[in-house]
């Protein structure tokens, strides 16, 4: 339950405070992103897009709940969502998927950093842009998650089926770690844990 699915999940209950009936879009489906698509699933989301380059994961995304994808390998969210979205979460930490999310925010909506950027790292914004349109960009460190009152909630969540945790778990041998730091550096693996015997 650590990092991944407290800010995950904790991004769209603490920080975003996402209702029922709003829109979410999720830029970057690994452990943390899958983990705020099912937040939002949690949340009574209307729509829940999730937008990544891995086929495996968008596949993921929508076995936990998103309702649609967009492989941004093969097309702009952009073109696909003109209208935009109410909340926007950026799980990656990357500042081309950062410019991605702030696109997608809908008048009155808001973009959510949650991924973890480079120190040092700027996007360009137009402050005009944000004040017409009533739109924010806000940071949300570890999901705004209160262990003591959180973590509780997340167990009942996982014990009574709603959130799912075994799909985004593989469980691997030491052995197998090195193959699993690898499946890290080409962006395929979400989480492992090593099980020892």
């Amino acid at each position: 339950f650590g990092c991944a699915v407290m800010t995950g999940v904790g991004a769209v209950r603490n920080s975003a405070k996402v209702q029922p009936g709003d829109s979410v879009a999720v830029v970057g489906c690994g452990g943390v992103g899958l983990n705020v698509v099912q937040g939002a699933r949690i949340a009574g989301a209307g729509r829940i897009i999730a937008i990544d380059r891995v086929p495996e994961k968008l596949a993921l995304a929508q076995e936990l709940g998103a309702t649609e994808v967009i492989n941004s390998a093969e097309v702009d969210p952009a073109a696909v969502l003109p209208e935009g979205v109410d909340h926007v979460f950026e799980a990656i930490g990357r500042t081309d998927t950062i410019e991605t999310a702030i696109s997608l925010v809908a008048p009155g909506g808001q973009a959510l950093l949650i991924g973890m950027a480079p120190v040092g790292a700027t996007v360009p914004i137009t402050p005009l842009d944000l004040t017409l349109t009533d739109r924010s960009i806000r940071g949300s460190w570890y999901g705004g998650v209160v262990p003591e009152r959180d973590f509780s909630i997340l167990i009942d969540l996982y014990r009574s089926g709603e959130l799912r945790m075994d799909s985004i778990v593989q469980r691997i041998a030491l052995d197998d770690i090195n193959e699993a730091f690898d499946a890290i550096r080409r962006g395929e693996a979400i989480r492992s844990v090593i099980v020892y015997p």
